[in-house]
């Protein structure tokens, strides 16, 4: 299953890197362009859907965040007594300290808080995979050799891995956060390539670390206990140094994607309240960020992601986690639409600026194969 790593990290840089270009050379968010100039007489009723979509997938998504927060820390540091009852507990703890996080200290606070968890999630994980993996012939191959298993519902974890690795919709929140730190303009694509390259690479590298751990060791259990007995068996295997690595890598993977939404996923919400309210984007090239992260529809946004998805707590981890990814999944075909509605048109964003003949072919492949998958995996 290497291979779909791969595959994932690379499908999220072209999406991300069409994105970027098409903000930067029009000044528009692609949430904006998109919900400002596609659909004609059925714009207004395309709008309300996707909100009803993204409400769908903020449930899901924080529900799983919280969820896998609390089954890590529940393998640090027991609590409660059972992995049911300190995932809930921690999921709940976790939830309000991103929120707290978020509030109190900004775009600068979280950037240096996600900088230094994500060197701490990068070196220990890979670090597992590294002492783990003994049999680096059927890591190439899984690399190379793109298979699905013939296992019951393989196709539908290959979607989610594919559609999970990277984000799904929070690849839309790129846009806001080169706006907050002040990239305007077609001269600023090229560090925008180059941070999501290096982004993209990492994330590759640690998908396929994650996998290999997974792969390799073996373990029984289910549910948040998993976390347990996966820790519990690296210990066997590496000692106490290779239960601890395993587990500081993995807290620090789940707390940042859950800071990460925290911070990112209410501008998504804002900008579209913005745009039902006024039909048109308001923002003029480079007057800043369009959203205003003290303003009530992002604030009361983020209060209730980091509250009512709560009530996912009590499903079952796996269930959720799966939910999420897939339903996350279902955003790549149509983002690659987008893309190619919009940036692959000179008269929406410039002949110098509009998709290169490659990169439509590669966003017309991720539209026809997430479909294809997904619908092989929902039917």
């Amino acid at each position: 299953m290497l291979w779909a790593v791969v595959a994932g990290a690379g499908i999220k840089y072209v999406l991300n890197e069409g994105l970027a270009r098409w903000q930067l050379a029009t000044g528009e968010t692609l949430l904006e362009g998109a919900l400002t100039r596609l659909g004609g007489r059925l714009a207004a009723p395309l709008r309300l859907a996707f909100l009803a979509y993204f409400l769908a997938w903020s449930f899901l998504v924080a529900a799983a965040l919280m969820s896998a927060c609390g089954a890590v820390a529940h393998a640090i540091l027991p609590l409660a007594g059972s992995a049911a009852a300190d995932k809930v507990l921690y999921g709940l703890i976790h939830s309000a300290a991103g929120l707290a996080l978020v509030r109190l200290g900004g775009f600068r606070l979280f950037e240096r808080v996600m900088g230094a968890a994500i060197v701490l999630m990068f070196a220990t994980v890979v670090a597992s995979a590294v002492w783990v993996a003994a049999d680096w012939r059927a890591v190439a191959a899984g690399l190379l050799v793109p298979r699905v298993p013939d296992l019951p519902g393989a196709t539908g974890w290959t979607v989610a891995l594919m559609g999970g690795v990277g984000g799904t919709l929070t690849v839309l929140c790129y846009g806001y956060w080169i706006r907050e730190a002040g990239r305007e303009g077609p001269e600023a694509l090229g560090l925008c390539r180059l941070d999501l390259g290096v982004g993209y690479a990492m994330t590759a590298l640690f998908g396929i670390a994650m996998v290999i751990v997974g792969g390799t060791v073996e373990v029984s259990g289910s549910g948040a206990g998993l976390v347990v007995a996966l820790a519990d068996r690296l210990e066997a295997t590496l000692g106490p140094a290779g239960r601890w690595t395993f587990l500081a890598g993995a807290w620090a993977a789940v707390a940042t994607s859950l800071l990460g939404v925290w911070q990112s996923v209410p501008y998504l919400f804002a900008d579209q309240w913005r745009l039902l309210r006024s039909g048109r984007s308001e923002a003029a090239r480079g007057a800043g960020p369009a959203v205003d992260t003290v303003a009530r529809p992002y604030r009361w946004f983020l209060y209730a992601l980091a509250t009512i998805p709560a009530i996912g707590l009590v499903w079952s981890f796996s269930l959720t986690q799966r939910l999420y990814a897939i339903t996350g999944a279902l955003f790549m075909p149509m983002l690659a639409a987008a893309l190619l509605a919009l940036a692959a048109r000179p008269r929406h964003i410039g002949q110098a600026h509009r998709n290169r003949p490659l990169t439509n072919v590669v966003l017309a492949a991720i539209l026809v194969f997430f479909t294809l998958l997904l619908w092989q995996a929902l039917s």
